[in-house]
């Protein structure tokens, strides 16, 4: 009974998702398609050919054995040297809609992601920073709000609004706000040519490049043919989509990925900071597969190269002030596995 109450929620979930999916928020191959044939459509950055909509994610990532070297930037820090064995990550994300409304779309966002090292000993033992990494993981929760506002036939607002507790915490009652959250946020104005081409012009303020930092966004979303496309939101994340059919997709690009982590280091020189924080950035070129499994079950492969942009330490109550240490990771081949939920077809017909 338990499993089947699950599964009807789920069901609610994408039937309600399709809904504001339907009106073009984020719409998928089929319902652009069939706006094409309505001129009375209002604006939307979907174009002909991108994949469905995603409700529900799970993903695995896994980097194999890579070294790293760290260097301190302070005269009570030491260098170190080690290897990680391997680094996990695994991540859920759920997406539900809040308001579907001809004028005004409205979804929240939920999500939790987790990343492990494991280090080769006696490494671990001999640094605090590896230390605590072995130790501890690194987390985060986060809730998001993602507003699409139609102008009109041609122009469209896209807002997006992000919280993330972001840190090596174990409890959630040990969760403090003040030294955890952190916020993202993402305005575009866009243009809507046709039903193959749409594109915008913003501002984000996020961790892409690991810190909070201001950098413009360009939406940049076509369909050339059949086969052919590209989606974009330069410069953070840039996908050529090669379309086999409505249920096999194949992505080719990059991705800049990044976050700032709370961590606690109880040790010389490091317990005299309020807050210690670690800030991360990387830059996956890409190699991805999407393909159903069965009607509102897909999965997707995904291969690439990594380049470690920052690993770094830094003083957490100030911003601009230079690293404590100074992390380089060598560069590796990364894959990951993702399993999707997208609305039923029936859902799609009505």
């Amino acid at each position: 009974m338990k499993k089947l109450l699950i599964l009807l929620g789920i069901l609610v979930l994408l039937h309600a998702w399709e809904q504001v999916n339907a009106q073009g928020f984020f719409s998928d191959s089929v319902r652009a398609a069939q706006a094409a044939n309505d001129p009375q459509e209002l604006a939307n950055p979907s174009v002909i050919g991108m994949g469905k909509s995603k409700g529900v994610i799970i993903r695995y990532e896994r980097l194999p054995r890579f070294g790293m070297h760290s260097q301190g930037q302070q005269s009570t820090v030491e260098d170190a040297r080690a290897d990680v064995l391997r680094s996990n990550r695994f991540e859920f994300k759920a997406y539900a809609p809040l308001v579907n409304n001809p004028h005004f779309k409205l979804v929240f966002g939920a999500g939790y992601f987790l990343e492990e090292f494991n280090y080769k000993e006696p490494a671990t033992q001999q640094y605090p920073l590896y230390q605590r990494l072995q130790d501890k993981n690194l987390r985060s929760l986060d809730g998001q709000l993602v507003m699409l506002r139609p102008i009109n036939y041609k122009n469209f607002i896209v807002f997006r609004m992000k919280g993330e507790l972001n840190g090596d915490y174990g409890k959630y009652s040990d969760i403090s706000l003040t030294r955890y959250l952190r916020t993202t946020v993402e305005a575009i104005y866009g243009w809507k040519k046709s039903p193959y081409f749409s594109y915008g012009f913003g501002v984000q303020l996020g961790y892409a490049f690991g810190r909070q930092t201001f950098y413009p966004a360009l939406l940049y979303n076509r369909t050339f043919n059949e086969r052919w496309g590209v989606e974009a939101i330069f410069p953070a994340n840039v996908a050529f989509r090669r379309n086999f059919s409505e249920k096999s997709l194949l992505y080719m690009g990059y991705k800049i990925e990044g976050a700032t982590y709370n961590i606690n280091i109880n040790t010389e020189p490091f317990n005299q900071y309020e807050t210690v924080e670690l800030r991360k950035s990387e830059l996956k070129a890409r190699l991805r597969w999407d393909r159903e499994i069965y009607d509102f079950l897909w999965f997707g492969l995904e291969s690439g190269y990594r380049y470690n942009h920052r690993f770094n330490l830094y003083d957490g109550r100030q911003r601009t002030a230079n690293p404590l240490i100074e992390t380089h990771i060598k560069d590796a081949v990364y894959f990951n596995v993702e399993l999707f939920l997208v609305p039923p077809r029936r859902f799609l017909k009505q």
